[in-house]
């Protein structure tokens, strides 16, 4: 691991989270849409996540901890970043970057039920 991926992860998740919702917001969408998909990608119910938020849990833990993963995420593909999801090798940088991809799709309108691999 590089000393950029050490200092991503251990960023607390609640510094960066506004940003994925202004992201979303600036585009239309919504706070309750962005904590669907991250409960969707995490397994974490709507109070654990708070809880996780208030006490400024880091992106390691964050991703570690995370009640189940959802097994459908291994259907997020494409760029991030300048880097292809599906081909990021180190596990919870891979987990970050889903989140980042599924943000981005609710970000350009992409509708629910596709962002959440359902349709």
């Amino acid at each position: 691991m590089d000393s950029s991926e050490h200092r991503i992860y251990s960023i607390s998740f609640a510094s960066v989270y506004p940003h994925y919702v202004t992201k979303a917001e600036r585009k239309g969408r919504t706070k309750l849409e962005v904590d669907e998909i991250i409960r969707w990608l995490t397994g974490y119910s709507q109070t654990q996540f708070e809880t996780l938020l208030k006490n400024e849990t880091d992106f390691r833990t964050f991703f570690a901890e995370a009640p189940k993963m959802n097994p459908a995420r291994l259907q997020i593909t494409g760029i991030i970043c300048g880097v292809r999801v599906e081909e990021i090798k180190e596990p919870i940088m891979r987990e970050i970057r889903y989140l980042d991809k599924l943000i981005d799709e609710l970000a350009k309108g992409k509708p629910m039920e596709k962002i959440l691999r359902s349709a």
